[in-house]
């Protein structure tokens, strides 16, 4: 069961078609019903056609949208001459166990991911869910991961630009913003990119898959790929274990002691397979919860309380 690691390096112009700029106009302020300005052709005309499309109380934003895509794209190939962003996985032989997944780094060692379950929902009668759930409880038997039911498979995954391409303009106050905020955008974009190699190629359980941007990021694909800190995965401190998994360092991603990630711009997480994992939120937990937690990850209560503050009733 001896997991496959791998590495990529990605130019800036191969990540450019999965950025999702709707997220850069967040970052700005702009209202996502201005994410059309990406479309639209780099032209005054085009760009007087489309401001005259929109009502009146979003001009200003409209033409202040354009700008920003506009000084984007020259600052995206400024960069593609510059720096590189690259990529990290690990796929393991896996089960769930409980509220844990059992990563297998050997036929004889394991690393356990202890992670937390839902104790609220929505709806009566909705199951309380935890992503250990969507990793089969047998025990994996075959020695090449990709023979493997996709139940018993597990990915490890960080993409993170080039330490450097933080420190661009520094100086500049809009272009140091502005860069900063791409190398975020590309990180993701990374991490988007390599969760498609992942699933059509190296785990190759979607070979046939072919979606375009839009379909992409709506995750109309098989699986999912929540990052630490995303709802289902609140627990920052997580991190060191994946870190302990695939070793950030090969991409040159460092930890603090609170499990930031340096670059600030970096991406980090699980990538399950199972056709019924779904986005969800923990929500908020009980003490009692903490507890068990605390003792599947085999560390004292406080030291996991700061991380875990926003969930504790």
């Amino acid at each position: 069961m001896t997991p496959l690691l791998h590495t990529e390096t990605y130019g800036v112009s191969e990540l450019t078609p999965y950025i999702n700029w709707l997220y850069l106009l967040h970052a700005w302020q702009l209202p996502p019903r201005l994410a059309g300005a990406v479309q639209v052709h780099d032209c005054p005309a085009c760009h007087a056609r489309w401001i005259g499309s929109l009502p009146t109380a979003d001009h200003a934003a409209g033409r202040e949208a354009l700008r920003l895509i506009a000084d984007a794209r020259e600052m995206l190939a400024w960069l593609d001459s510059r720096y590189h962003v690259y990529g990290r996985f690990g796929l393991f032989a896996a089960q769930g166990d409980g509220d844990d997944i059992v990563c297998y780094t050997a036929p004889q060692e394991e690393v356990r991911l202890p992670l937390l379950r839902q104790q609220t929902v929505r709806h009566v009668g909705d199951p309380y869910l935890c992503l250990a759930d969507f990793v089969s409880p047998q025990r994996p038997v075959a020695d090449d991961v990709r023979r493997l039911p996709v139940a018993n498979v597990v990915g490890v995954f960080v993409t993170a630009v080039e330490d450097a391409m933080e420190q661009a303009f520094v100086g500049d106050d809009y272009r140091h913003m502005l860069v900063r905020t791409l190398a975020e955008r590309l990180a993701e974009a990374a991490a988007e990119r390599l969760h498609e190699a992942v699933r059509r190629t190296h785990w190759g359980y979607a070979p046939d898959e072919h979606l375009d941007a839009k379909s992409l990021f709506a995750e109309t694909y098989q699986g999912r790929r929540p990052a630490v800190g995303y709802p289902s995965l609140p627990d920052q401190s997580l991190i060191f274990l994946m870190d302990r998994l695939i070793d950030f360092g090969h991409i040159g991603v460092h930890l603090t002691e609170n499990g930031m990630m340096q670059p600030a711009a970096a991406v980090a997480g699980l990538m399950l397979g199972h056709p019924a994992v779904r986005h969800f939120a923990v929500g908020r937990i009980s003490e009692e919860a903490l507890a068990d937690y605390a003792r599947r990850r085999g560390v004292p209560a406080d030291r996991l309380r700061p991380f875990l503050r926003a969930n504790l009733t």
